[in-house]
C-alpha cells in the first residue's frame, strides 16, 4: 500500500513561560488533578525557563528520521504534530490535507500501551480527522516497539555507559523506571488475548530485555511522575522511595534507566535528573542516569524499520513474544477492551 506521508505525533510541551499553566491546562483537563499539584508542576518547568526540552527533541529525532528515509530511498514528508501544545495534530493534519495528503503512518512518541501511551493516540487522531471534516487522509498507527531488537540496544548501552561513571563497582543497584499510572488504568489495558498486555507487565520486559542485553543480572523496576490523587492507587514504589529503601542495605549507588522514556521529557530531566539524583547524595550513594534512546542514531533507524513494515512489507523484529500491539487505522482501538481510561 502506498503512503504520501509520516506523522510524527507527541505529547508537546511549553516553549517558553507564557505557555506553562495553558499546556498543563490541556495536559489535566478532565482527570480531577488538583490544583496544588497543578502549580508543583508549574514550578518544575519555571525551573527550566517555562520550556520543555520535548519539542526540540522532537525536531531533532524527526531530522534524524528523515536523513535515514532519505538514505534508504523512501521518498516519505514528515509532519509534527501534538497532542496537547503547538504544533497541535489539528492543525497538522489540516496542513497535511491541504498539501494533498490522502493516506499517512503515524508515529507516536510511545514505546508501549496503555491509555495516555498508545489508546489516547488513537482518540487524537479521531479528533484531528473530525477537525479536518471528510476530506481528511488515512491515518494508519505504527506499532508498539518496547521490545524491538534497536530499542534494547540502544538503552543497554546507556546503562552500560552508566554503569561506567560510577566505576563499574560492586554495590550499585541498577533501577528501570517508567511513568507511573492508576492501577486501574493498568488493569484496563486488557487481556493478552485482545492484544492488551498490561503497560507494567510490556515495562518490566522491557527492563528484562535491556538488563540481560547490558549484562546485567540484579536490577529492580520502580515508576515515577505520579500525578493524580493520593486517594487513588497508582503503580509503586516511587523512584525516590526505592533509593530510601536502597540505603540501608549498603547499596552504593544507583544506575536509573528511565526505560519507560524515547527522550527526556521534562519528567526525566526533574523527577530523575533533580529529585532523584538529589536524593541519593544527600544518603552519599553514587548516582547516574543511562540515556534515553532519541538521540541515538538506531532511534531513527528504529522508526524508519516500522515504516518499512508497511511500505515494504518488512518483517517485525521483536525479542518478546508480546502480541505487536497498537497498530490502528483512523483511530479505531486493536480491541474493546484493550487500553481503556482509568475508572475514575
Amino acid at each position: 500500500m502506498n503512503y504520501d506521508a509520516l506523522l510524527w505525533l507527541s505529547f508537546g510541551g511549553p516553549e517558553g513561560p507564557e505557555d506553562v499553566v495553558p499546556f498543563l491546562e490541556n495536559v489535566t483537563r478532565g482527570r480531577g488533578v488538583p490544583p496544588e499539584r497543578l502549580a508543583e508542576v508549574a514550578q518544575h518547568y519555571q525551573h527550566f525557563g517555562g520550556v520543555s526540552p520535548i519539542n526540540q527533541l522532537n525536531r531533532q529525532a524527526i531530522a534524524a528520521v528523515e536523513k535515514e528515509l532519505a538514505a534508504q530511498g523512501i521518498e516519505l514528508p514528515v509532519y509534527f504534530g501534538n497532542r496537547n501544545w503547538h504544533p497541535m495534530v489539528e492543525d497538522t493534519l489540516a496542513r497535511m490535507t491541504a498539501d494533498g495528503v490522502r493516506r499517512a503512518l503515524v508515529f507516536p512518541t510511545s514505546a508501549y500501551g496503555g491509555y495516555s501511551a498508545c489508546r489516547q493516540y488513537d482518540e487524537d487522531i479521531v479528533r484531528a480527522r473530525a477537525a479536518v471534516g471528510d476530506n481528511a487522509p488515512e491515518l494508519v498507527k505504527l506499532r508498539q516497539f518496547f521490545d524491538h531488537p534497536l530499542f534494547v540496544r540502544a538503552f543497554a548501552d546507556a546503562v552500560r555507559a552508566a554503569h561506567a561513571e560510577l566505576g563499574n563497582g560492586e554495590g550499585v543497584r541498577t533501577v528501570f523506571t517508567a511513568h507511573s499510572v492508576p492501577v486501574s488504568a493498568d488493569v484496563a489495558a486488557g487481556p493478552p488475548s485482545a492484544g492488551g498486555h498490561r503497560y507494567s507487565r510490556q515495562v518490566a520486559e522491557a527492563a528484562r530485555l535491556v538488563a540481560a542485553e547490558a549484562g546485567v543480572d540484579g536490577y529492580d523496576v520502580v515508576w515515577q511522575s505520579r500525578s493524580g490523587s493520593s486517594q487513588v492507587p497508582w503503580l509503586e514504589p516511587d523512584i525516590v522511595d526505592h533509593i530510601d529503601a536502597l540505603h540501608p542495605g549498603g547499596v552504593s549507588g544507583v544506575v536509573v534507566c528511565p526505560v519507560g522514556f524515547v527522550a527526556d521529557h521534562l519528567e526525566v530531566i526533574w523527577d530523575l535528573d533533580n529529585e532523584a539524583a538529589d536524593r541519593a547524595r544527600e544518603l552519599g550513594m553514587g548516582f547516574a542516569r543511562a540515556a534515553t534512546p532519541n538521540g541515538d542514531l538506531r532511534f531513527a533507524e528504529l522508526v524508519v524499520e516500522l515504516v518499512t513494515e508497511h511500505t515494504a512489507g518488512v518483517e517485525p523484529r521483536k525479542l518478546s513474544g508480546f502480541p505487536a500491539a497498537g497498530c490502528t487505522t483512523n483511530g479505531a482501538p486493536c480491541a474493546p477492551a484493550c487500553c481503556e481510561p482509568a475508572r475514575r
